[in-house]
């Protein structure tokens, strides 16, 4: 049984996963962005909304699926990580993606609260990574992404409001 620092610490970590602390909660940015401009790469960047979105979840899911499933293989980078298209084929496509994106996020923060996952104990079919340490992977690539969609969705507003 882990003590109330280490009860503390995965509150805290979940708390932060969700977001709206040090970063835009993603809830938020998904909502802001039209379909149709979702495959756009606004003021030449490489990549859309809908391209980073889906890296996102990916990676997401690559760390949720690292930590549970001793049977683990991770996808071939970067062609597995990143989407073919810039866009979404449909609408139901989009909802799909983030449908997926928020339930294995709840996955996480609900694998990272049971405390009988140990926090900083090395996952055993890996090579000395902790829950620690994934949870706080997850946490650093997120913030990077997610400050990316809210550049995006800045970007899409700018263009829109000069038309």
């Amino acid at each position: 049984m882990e003590n109330s620092d280490d009860l503390r610490t995965r509150n805290q970590l979940a708390d932060q996963l969700e977001g709206g602390q040090a970063f835009i909660p993603v809830e938020d940015l998904v909502e802001e962005v039209e379909f149709d401009e979702l495959g756009l790469r606004p003021a030449g960047l490489p990549y859309s909304f809908y391209e980073q979105f889906f890296h996102l979840r990916v990676a997401q899911f690559d760390i949720l699926d690292f930590c549970r499933n001793p049977d683990y293989e991770a996808p071939a980078w970067p062609e597995e990580y990143w989407p073919v298209d810039f866009a979404p084929e449909t609408e139901e496509d989009w909802e799909a993606l983030k449908k997926s994106f928020f339930d294995e996020r709840q996955e996480f923060i609900e694998y990272l609260l049971d405390q009988s996952n140990p926090l900083y104990k090395p996952i055993p079919h890996g090579d000395g990574q902790t829950l620690l340490r994934e949870a706080m992977l997850i946490l650093e690539h997120s913030a990077y992404h997610i400050g990316q969609l809210a550049i995006i969705t800045r970007l899409l507003q700018q263009e829109d409001d000069s038309l």
